[in-house]
């Protein structure tokens, strides 16, 4: 597994925390990373994805309910609405990775810690995205 991969999966435990119990992002980042082996350069991707999705969190939560009207965003499940903001951060705020890296991440995420319909939920929402965001960059 990758180091970027790892990281993401990082970045979405310590998103999953924060938004379940509420601690304190920096602390669970630092918690998880001491636990984990991953590189500084790992690391820093981890805290570059969570202090960007938290910072941007009403933006991408915007955009999630932009593109999947039938599913208020508080009421996804944890971890879809997680990996769906990581990816949205990913995609349309940071553009440090193409959007097809972006999206296969968060699929791949979700088929390990979502639900059964979870990477395919994901993989339309996150299309639908992208397909507005290369849009707007014409």
């Amino acid at each position: 597994m990758g180091i970027r991969r790892k990281a993401r999966i990082i970045a979405l435990q310590a998103l999953f925390e924060v938004d379940c119990v509420g601690h304190d992002a920096e602390e669970t980042c630092e918690r998880l990373l001491t636990e984990a082996s991953l590189s500084e350069e790992g690391a820093a991707f981890v805290r570059e994805l969570v202090r960007g999705v938290l910072t941007n969190r009403d933006k991408t939560d915007s955009i999630i309910q932009k593109h999947a009207p039938a599913w208020p965003v508080a009421q996804l499940a944890i971890i879809d609405r997680n990996i769906l903001r990581i990816a949205v951060f990913e995609i349309v705020l940071n553009k440090s990775v193409p959007v097809k890296v972006a999206i296969n991440e968060a699929v791949e995420l979700a088929k390990m810690f979502g639900s059964d319909n979870s990477s395919k939920f994901i993989n339309g929402v996150l299309g639908a995205v992208s397909a507005q965001s290369s849009g707007e960059r014409r």
